[in-house]
């Protein structure tokens, strides 16, 4: 090959390799533009931080030493965070959030969920009542104490306490009743105990609650029948 022509060829590949790499270049910046087109479409639709936290949660809690005994304790640590706070203190809703982690955590480590996978069944909140009593502050520690009180032919009723860890306070509390879906309590505890399990007594506060949810309902039940005979 003569000098003229190993000079040419030489040009033509610099060229080649250019063009290459522009249209690599490009395909990098349109494959960033997807991606971050994508994470603001998922965070601007959905509470995104929410679900990879009660991935964390449950993960975690799967590695923990498992908890045998139902109605035992188990308690989450916390801190108020700036995101968590309206004037200084942390926000009301931020409590109920918290009281959903604390409950996959239970549930994983007392293995309701392991049971619910087998018996085909899942779980949702009925209704829940939190009482506040004392602010938890910006940058305070609190445990979150969590455990399920007893329960009945379709429901858990649990407890829910946030305790200050500055002098030990209960700041918080909350009753939450866990309805249980294509399944029962029963049936749950007897697949994880193997034997009948004995259902504990209704505290009177419990009671009461459960009194008030009963009322409510029968209420809504006559204002619907009274909404649909005027509708005729």
């Amino acid at each position: 090959m003569e000098p003229m022509d190993l000079e040419s060829w030489a040009q033509t590949k610099s060229q080649r390799d250019q063009r290459s790499s522009c249209g690599n270049s490009v395909d990098m910046e349109d494959t960033l533009l997807w991606i971050l087109g994508v994470l603001l479409l998922l965070f601007s639709t959905l509470d995104v931080w929410y679900y990879i936290r009660a991935v964390v949660v449950v993960v975690r809690a799967w590695f923990l030493s498992p908890v045998f005994d139902i109605t035992g304790e188990q308690t989450a640590g916390g801190r108020v965070l700036l995101h968590d706070v309206d004037l200084c203190h942390m926000n009301n809703a931020r409590y109920l959030r918290e009281c959903d982690f604390a409950r996959l955590s239970l549930y994983t480590r007392n293995g309701v969920f392991k049971a619910l996978r087998a018996l085909g069944a899942t779980m949702v909140v009925g209704a829940s009542t939190i009482r506040y009593r004392r602010p938890l502050c910006v940058g305070e520690a609190f445990e979150l104490r969590s455990r399920i009180i007893t329960w009945d032919d379709k429901s858990f009723y649990l407890e829910q306490r946030f305790v200050s860890c500055k002098d030990g306070m209960v700041s918080g509390v909350m009753f939450c009743k866990q309805n249980v879906l294509r399944s029962s309590p029963d049936k749950i505890l007897q697949y994880l105990c193997k034997r009948k399990v004995e259902v504990p007594e209704f505290p009177e506060d419990l009671q009461h609650w459960i009194n008030f949810i009963s009322a409510s309902s029968k209420a809504l039940r006559g204002e619907s029948q009274l909404d649909n005979k005027k509708k005729e």
